[in-house]
């Protein structure tokens, strides 16, 4: 079946776009540089990955809309955050019900999202996935573009799409620039286990150095696990990777305050780079760019993967509404209605979360007061705070049907 779409990257956010378009007929390849699917049926390890998302409520009703939710092996609904600032008494909480929601969100292991998505991916007739294949070159033609892969073979389609991540090699052989911001941090993730329930609590404190995270994560009915996201200096990231998990522990309890008890350090701690990064293009005729491969973002918010799953939503709804209409799919007029229903929400959403990087890193005393005292008004102006969290679940702006 010649492809219509050739989807570059089969991570959560290629595979979900590869989903939308094959459960609507559209013939759909995908390209993957791992070498191999997961398992089916898929069976989450012992120890839960340290590589997790918090989706919202808008990207599970995506999910479940393409039949996947009800597959994940393995989640953690929460329906409260708590935020404060270690240098003072500032603090906020948020709670579901403020929401007026079940839950704030899931954390769900990433693999597990994956493993779902291609269990889905593998019943749809018009989805093609070719594993162990990386691109090496492109070229366009009257009718679209054609990819060379790394085995010499050849695709071609009306329609490519880079989902390829934050080094997307599709946006360089494309010539895309970015804007680029080095946020002078690296992420430390693991797992811990935790002395005290965590509640279907959220937490986070932002340290002098950058925020740590405490996710919770629920394994064998046991709420006494969370997935660990410490954002600090490159030497000190490199520090705490190098210590023995004992030590790492304290240092987690050190920093955290205490406030799940004892923690037990039960996986490797990995540290990953924190570069912000905005794609000065997501389009050109017959190309479109989602996911990483168009913005990576600091994860102190949690909000990458669903600013992804929501480019996927929205590039499908205007794919599929230009199939109605008879209009070919590489159109850049159809691609420019993409990427204007996307840029200024991502947009936006890098600037707030480095505006936070920035205030909360702030070692001037009056900013800390401010910030301090801005906390604590916050967490009594239960108005101000519905809005927000509106915002943190992905209720923003003009949301693509399959989300609503």
């Amino acid at each position: 079946m010649q492809a219509q779409v050739i989807i570059v990257g089969g991570g959560m956010v290629g595979a979900c776009l590869a989903a939308l378009l094959g459960q609507a007929g559209l013939a759909v390849t995908v390209v993957d540089g791992r070498p191999a699917p997961l398992p089916q049926p898929y069976l989450p390890s012992a120890t839960p990955s340290p590589r997790v998302s918090a989706l919202t409520p808008v990207s599970q009703r995506l999910l479940e809309g393409l039949g996947v939710w009800s597959r994940l092996a393995r989640i953690t609904p929460y329906d409260g955050m708590q935020v404060w600032d270690s240098e003072g008494s500032g603090e906020i909480h948020f709670s579901a019900d403020q929401a007026g929601v079940p839950q704030l969100g899931h954390i769900v292991e990433n693999e597990v999202v994956l493993a779902a998505l291609e269990a889905r991916l593998a019943e749809l007739p018009s989805v093609t996935q070719r594993f162990a294949a990386r691109v090496t070159g492109w070229r366009e033609g009257a009718a679209g573009h054609t990819l060379t892969l790394d085995d010499g073979s050849e695709l071609s389609a009306p329609l490519v799409v880079a989902a390829d991540g934050a080094r997307s090699r599709l946006r360089e052989l494309a010539a895309i620039e970015t804007h680029e911001a080095d946020t002078g941090q690296r992420a430390l993730v693991t797992t811990v286990r935790v002395a005290r329930s965590h509640t279907g609590v959220a937490r986070q404190v932002f340290l002098p150095s950058g925020p740590l995270a405490f996710l919770p994560l629920t394994l064998e009915g046991e709420p006494h696990y969370c997935s660990i996201v410490w954002s600090t200096t490159p030497a000190e990231a490199e520090r705490l990777a190098g210590l023995p998990r004992e030590a790492l522990a304290s240092a987690l309890f050190e920093a955290f305050e205490g406030r799940l008890g004892e923690v037990e350090v039960v996986d490797d701690a990995i540290d990953i780079a924190l570069v912000q990064r905005h794609a000065r293009d997501y389009v050109k005729p017959g190309l479109a760019l989602v996911g990483d491969a168009a913005h990576s973002i600091h994860p102190l918010a949690g909000q990458g993967v669903n600013l992804g799953l929501m480019d996927a939503a929205v590039l499908a709804e205007e794919l599929l509404e230009a199939r109605r209409r008879g209009a070919a799919l590489g159109d850049p007029r159809i691609l420019s209605r993409y990427a204007r229903r996307r840029r200024g929400d991502n947009g936006a959403m890098l600037a707030l979360m480095d505006g936070f990087r920035v205030l909360f890193g702030a070692r001037h005393p009056a900013l800390t007061l401010a910030r301090n005292v801005g906390l604590s008004g916050v967490d009594r102006l239960t108005p101000l705070k519905r809005l927000l969290m509106r915002q943190a679940i992905g209720e923003r702006g003009r949301l693509p049907a399959a989300c609503r």
